[in-house]
């Protein structure tokens, strides 16, 4: 602690500087304070709606089983929001002891491992030998798939005789204050939910068979409460995706449970990747209630890269910002190959033999480097582009206005420029096939969880699932990483957090996958 200055000491200019520099501390104190009360302001307001669809009646429109979804949906949101109040709430003053629901002990069948804390040093700095005077036990719940486990945590309490000092080993530290499950049943649960896409009221389902029932609101609990301890790690990897000045973007539909109704509407799940040419593997998800190309800005922020993408208005606007845009030749062929299935059109059949000319140049320059690659691309791509460019031209011309072949034509000839843009840069790949198989995924979940509950439950679900997917394409076993990640995430230094990210973890060789 510094001690006070004697301001009966100090000169006029010293008390001004000093009245200055406790002015200016003030402020920025009275901005954070302002900033935290209207963060809780926001949030508060969220709880009170989500309780009321929480208690609210039950509308016929949505059925028994919805309904478990929705439930489980609410109280992992309320979770989430209660663990950010509290992360922004200073500590509270000693109030009334709460009446606490007291915790049922672990059942006893369920296997033990004893895992002692003790000091690393019994030695008193009096000079005399500690002597083991007692212990503290606690209970976490494990879980591997069918198998219930239980970690017993001993802490031996040392004191000395001597000076009455008493040391004892810290709890060790876990993402979730106080409670029973450990990284690995967090784990669990997390891939579960978010890459098998099971709900949490089927979870809930396994864990009785295995022997114990964890209520679904526990499950949703946990969930929340992970999700905001993982965030942090989420905006490092969006950092790190758009630090690569070529990336790909794609989008697709999810039902999203209207605010204050019991309907849902479309909402959008947006990927951005980094590509099959760069060393850096990673995907990162984004939520939004809209397909309003203002999600697509707000997301890349001030990134002036090349944007590998479809015909999407949406992403207009970020063109006219900066970002160049890259199109997708694979969506061109798309057109041609859905017109020769239909009526067995020779045009669309050659189309598709020049397009193939250009995707076979691809399959020898896939791994060369990107210097290589463009070299190539210059010497064999390049001629093949612009003979199909007078090809289409000529053909344009012949073909009746308004007919599918027409369409199939114009589709191409307007984005022209964008979709030979690949032969300019080696870096830069010729379609984004590659960000539409990292959004599969959530085409599956839309089968199984139906919808999302909130803008906030998708954002979670947006944010989780970009971990385990980065996790997967960098061969990585997602519960292995996610186990591990959560395990070290208590105590990771902030400056440090990208350490943990997917393309920088490395398990042991049973954690890889392939």
């Amino acid at each position: 602690m510094t001690s006070l200055p004697d301001l009966d000491q100090m000169t006029p200019e010293q008390l001004r500087v000093l009245a200055t520099q406790l002015m200016s501390k003030i402020d920025t104190q009275d901005r954070k304070i302002h900033r935290d009360e209207t963060i809780i302001e926001q949030l508060t307001h969220e709880i009170a709606i989500l309780k009321r669809h929480k208690f609210a009646k039950r509308s016929e429109q949505i059925s028994p089983a919805q309904g478990s979804l929705l439930d489980d949906l609410l109280n992992t949101d309320l979770e989430a929001i209660e663990a950010e109040l509290k992360a922004l709430h200073p500590a509270p003053a000693q109030a009334e002891p709460r009446q606490q629901p007291k915790r049922a002990p672990l059942q006893p069948q369920f296997p033990r491992t004893v895992i002692h804390h003790e000091p690393d040093n019994t030695q008193c700095a009096c000079g005399c030998q500690l002597q083991r005077i007692g212990e503290d036990v606690s209970e976490k719940l494990d879980y591997t798939p069918g198998v219930f486990t239980v970690e017993r945590h001993v802490r031996g309490k040392w004191a000395c005789r001597q000076c009455e000092t008493l040391i004892q080993a810290p709890v060790p530290p876990q993402v979730i204050d106080k409670g029973i499950p450990t990284a690995g049943l967090l784990a669990h649960v997390m891939v579960a939910k978010f890459a098998d896409h099971l709900p949490l009221y089927r979870q809930e389902k396994i864990f009785s068979r295995a022997g114990l029932a964890v209520p679904r609101s526990t499950l949703a609990q946990w969930v929340g409460q992970t999700g905001v301890q993982l965030q942090p790690l989420v905006d490092a990897l969006r950092e790190v995706v758009l630090a690569q000045r070529v990336a790909h973007a794609d989008e697709t539909p999810v039902q999203m449970l209207a605010p204050g109704e019991k309907k849902t509407h479309r909402a959008y799940v947006w990927a951005y990747s980094t590509t099959p040419f760069s060393a850096l593997k990673a995907v990162v998800y984004d939520f939004s209630p809209s397909r309003a190309g203002e999600h697509a800005r707000n997301f890349l922020g001030t990134w002036n890269g090349k944007l590998v993408c479809d015909d999407f208005a949406g992403y207009k606007a970020s063109f006219e910002l900066g970002i160049t845009e890259i199109g997708c030749m694979a969506h061109a062929r798309r057109k041609f190959f859905d017109l020769h299935v239909a009526n067995k059109s020779q045009l669309a059949e050659q189309a598709l033999h020049s397009i193939g000319g250009l995707y076979e140049v691809e399959r020898h320059a896939k791994e060369m480097s990107d210097e290589d690659r463009w070299r190539l691309r210059q010497e064999t791509a390049v001629p093949i582009a612009e003979k199909l460019h007078e090809w289409m031209l000529a053909q344009r011309e012949l073909v009746p206005e308004g007919s599918a072949t027409a369409k199939a034509l114009n589709y191409s000839l307007k984005r022209w420029v964008a979709l030979t843009r690949y032969l300019e840069d080696g870096a830069v790949p010729i379609d984004n096939n590659q960000i539409e198989n990292f959004i599969r995924p959530w085409a599956l979940g839309r089968s199984n969880w139906l919808f999302a509950g909130s803008l906030r439950s998708g954002k979670r679900a947006a944010a989780i699932m970009s971990l385990i997917q980065s996790a997967r394409i960098n061969g990585h076993d997602p519960y292995a990483y996610l186990k591990d990640v959560l395990t070290r995430l208590p105590t990771q230094r902030a400056s440090e957090i990208g350490e943990l990210l997917p393309h920088h973890w490395s398990g042991s060789p049973s954690n890889r996958v392939g």
